[in-house]
């Protein structure tokens, strides 16, 4: 959800997350938008080996398949209550 400001009042806006595609490529920020997280969230699920990546030699960009963030959400575990 995000807070829009609108004639001196907050209202609230659903924002679209896009469908996250198997066979697609996506950036570390287009990744946390699919997912509906914080880029710094996203980088801790990268930094713990929660989500699998590719950064080629010599290069800052990192790389994340569709098939990567499916798979990571297929081996999560949903608790109750969290």
């Amino acid at each position: 959800m995000v807070y829009m400001l609108r004639k001196g009042c907050f209202r609230m806006a659903q924002v679209m997350k896009p469908r996250i595609e198997a066979g697609a490529i996506y950036s570390r920020q287009e990744a946390a938008v699919a997912l509906g997280i914080s880029l710094s969230t996203l980088k801790r699920l990268i930094r713990k080996g929660h989500l699998r990546v590719s950064k080629p030699d010599g290069m800052r960009r990192v790389f994340i398949t569709g098939e990567s963030i499916l798979g990571m959400l297929d081996d999560t575990v949903v608790e109750r209550g969290a």
